[in-house]
This record gives structure tokens, C-alpha cells and sequence, in this order.
């Protein structure tokens, strides 16, 4: 009589475990709604490598010649929030370098995608890798958005006296 208990515990588990994917996670269901047709438009992987605008999905950012005022401020408040521990307007160096002509060394694209790539830049891009061996320390993700990075390097171009 144990046998059978056993044997039928068992075969309960195992009939209530399978679900008949092998990874153990359920497919969610599709539909034919917008936001999923959007999402697989969406490129799987960010394009090929370019060392003036490192790893990410930033190619061509669009920077006028004068300073977009309402950009830099919100800019000022990521940083003020999200950078400003660890980074100075100065050239002085504090955890990691100081931002004190960062837009005259590097592109847009270069520092937005390191602001918003920040693994994979300092995992394959030479001149991020630069920045970690000066700094000794590396720059943890701060997940910031597309936007909030463009707003950061408005403000760094504020600092960089850009009018």
C-alpha cells in the first residue's frame, strides 16, 4: 500500500510539474494589440561599433549650436540626483572624472550611449576602459532614460560654456 502512495505522489508531481517547455517559463500569450506589434519592430541588437560613438543604440543625435536652456536644467536635476556623487562640473576628479570639457572629448552619441550603456562601454569600448583604469572605479548603471541622458549632456554642454 506505501508503493502505491508513493508511486502515486509521484506521478502527481511530475504531471502537475511539466508544463511541456523546457525552460520552465510560460509563453505569454500574444495578441494583436499596437504596444506588441511596437515592441517587435524594436531592433534586437544595437548596431555594429563605431569608436566616435562607442556601444548602444545612439547613431545620429541632433545638437544645435546653441544651448537648449529648458533641457540643461532638467539635465541639472539628473545630475544633481543621479551623477553629482561621484562626478564634479570641475576637472577635478571625485569617484570618477570630472566633467569640465567632457562635450570637447567625446561625441553626443559617445556619452549618451556610455550614460545609457554603461556596462557593455565599459565592458568592449577602449576609450571607456581609459576612463576606468584613471578612475579605478566603475560606473554603475543609473538607468536613466533616453531622455534624461540627452538632458545630462545638455547640461554638460552648459558647463562646457556652450550659450
Amino acid at each position: 500500500m506505501k508503493k502505491w502512495a508513493i508511486v502515486l505522489i509521484i506521478s502527481t508531481l511530475v504531471a502537475s510539474c511539466g508544463s511541456g517547455n523546457s525552460g520552465g517559463e510560460q509563453e505569454p500569450a500574444k495578441t494583436g494589440s499596437a504596444e506588441n506589434s511596437e515592441q517587435s519592430e524594436e531592433p534586437k541588437e544595437n548596431p555594429s561599433y563605431d569608436p566616435n560613438r562607442g556601444i548602444g543604440k545612439f547613431t545620429k543625435v541632433e545638437v544645435t549650436p546653441a544651448l537648449d536652456a529648458t533641457m540643461a536644467s532638467s539635465g541639472e536635476k539628473v545630475y544633481s540626483v543621479k551623477c553629482s556623487g561621484c562626478h564634479k562640473v570641475t576637472e577635478e576628479k571625485l569617484v570618477g572624472p570630472g566633467w569640465k570639457g567632457i562635450t570637447k572629448r567625446f561625441t553626443a552619441e559617445w556619452i549618451m550611449n556610455f550614460a545609457t550603456n554603461t556596462d557593455e562601454m565599459l565592458n568592449k569600448d577602449p576609450k571607456a576602459q581609459a576612463q576606468l583604469e584613471i578612475c579605478l572605479v566603475r560606473m554603475p548603471n543609473q538607468n536613466l532614460t533616453d531622455d534624461d541622458a540627452r538632458h545630462v549632456y545638455e547640461f554638460m554642454r552648459k558647463n562646457d560654456g556652450v550659450k
